[in-house]
């Protein structure tokens, strides 16, 4: 599996990453805790890591490139609004790939 960018919606408590290959097809989706998500970006190899600019992704923006990563964060108006279910809820895994297409 080789990730060349990577998306990441970031939440409250959890957060949706997205993987995309070199010709633009999700290979990884995935769900996981805010705090686990240094230790998977640190065992990729080097790619393009996507978010939402907010306060925590500036901070883990920095980790990342610390990390050897290029970072790319974008104004939370360009990124495609949620698409939402019957009940309301946030669709968050198609936001955050999305977020990698951007």
């Amino acid at each position: 599996m080789d990730i060349v960018v990577l998306g990441i919606h970031l939440g409250k408590n959890s957060c949706s990453l997205a993987g995309l290959d070199a010709s633009g097809r999700v290979v990884l989706r995935r769900r996981m805790r805010r705090s686990s998500v240094e230790g998977f970006v640190n065992g990729l190899g080097r790619c393009i890591v996507a978010m939402e600019a907010c306060c925590g992704a500036h901070h883990l923006g920095r980790v990342f490139a610390a990390q050897g990563h290029e970072v790319r964060l974008m104004s939370p108006e360009y990124v495609r609004p949620s698409v939402l279910f019957s009940e309301g809820k946030q669709c968050s895994h198609r936001q955050v790939e999305s977020i990698s297409y951007n």
